[in-house]
């Protein structure tokens, strides 16, 4: 957060460096607006980040259940919040057909879970157990304060470098001032820099949310297979998710790092390195699927053994 707020003080400080050369004005103005917008932004983002989040997916919230999906989905969710010494979240599901769930809130006492249709009809009782002991993961650790804030962050500086591009478009020019001559070369270099700033500015902060969910799906794997005892559940889930052949069309790239799943279908994600690290949301699913079924060959001979 604080690399955000500092980020958008470069953006406008560096504007009014431009304009001081050009002679038009003597104070930061744009420094200081931009700056005080990035910190009110980051409080706002926040606080309704979830919201936002729920919203842009399109998901009802499961007040009532209507159907048997939906009874059995909030009869997982109250058994594994149980399991994990939590308050029971809020549910939620996503009109989509590919199969996918995230999370979202400020941690365990507002806590969301969002499944999309497509999970409820291809996931048996216990494969969903998985899913939503993997989401709960998020939440018991408070991944999903930081992952909901950055989805917010994101969102909010590709609307601002789409702004700033159509005002670039429309032509908002330096004007030619006194001091324009001798500042020449330096003036076109600062504002090189400073445009080239708006136009990574969506990629670093996509970066970072990138980073910091691949990272944690491999906790939130091994903390479903805690709740659950179950491991091979989730693999199989897993499985059956990474077989869907479409992407989550209800999901955008701003919130994919907040699913169990890469929403777009990115082929980064099925790879390793460190391309495949910068670049993708998540782990690669083999890998997760691997280390899943590592755990429930483990379990399955210890009970094996303590049997005989």
């Amino acid at each position: 957060m604080i690399g955000f707020v500092l980020f958008f003080a470069w953006l406008g400080f560096g504007a009014d460096v431009l304009w001081a050369i050009e002679g038009e004005h003597a104070f930061p103005w744009l420094g200081v607006i931009l700056t005080t917008v990035a910190i009110l932004w980051v409080r706002h983002a926040y606080k309704t980040g979830p919201e936002k989040v729920l919203w842009a997916t399109g998901a009802h919230e499961v007040i009532d259940a209507q159907t048997d999906g939906e009874r059995q989905l909030v009869n997982v969710v109250e058994e594994m919040a149980i399991a994990a010494g939590v308050l029971r979240p809020r549910i939620w599901v996503v009109p989509d057909d590919d199969p996918n769930a995230f999370s979202t809130g400020h941690g365990p006492s507002d806590a969301h879970i969002a499944v999309t249709r497509g999970l409820l009809r291809i996931c048996n009782r216990d494969e969903l157990q998985g899913v939503i002991g993997h989401e709960l993961g998020h939440v018991r650790n408070f991944d999903v304060r930081l992952m909901t804030t950055l989805a917010a962050l994101v969102g909010a500086v590709l609307l601002v470098r789409d702004g700033m591009g159509r005002m670039m478009r429309g032509g908002v020019p330096l004007k030619g001032g006194r001091k324009s001559k001798d500042g020449g070369p330096l003036i076109a270099a600062l504002l090189v820099l400073w445009i080239l700033s708006w136009i990574i500015a969506p990629v670093v902060t996509q970066l970072l949310a990138f980073a910091v969910s691949r990272r944690r799906e491999y906790l939130a794997d091994a903390m479903s297979a805690q709740f659950t005892r179950n491991p091979l559940a989730l693999a199989s889930a897993l499985e059956k998710i990474e077989g869907a052949a479409e992407p989550t069309r209800s999901i955008k790239r701003g919130t994919a790092h907040l699913c169990i799943a890469d929403p777009l279908g990115r082929r980064f994600t099925n790879r390793e390195g460190l391309l495949a690290d910068t670049l993708a949301t998540h782990p690669p699913m083999s890998m997760r699927i691997s280390r899943l079924k590592g755990m429930g060959y483990a379990q399955l001979k210890q009970e094996g053994g303590l049997a005989v």
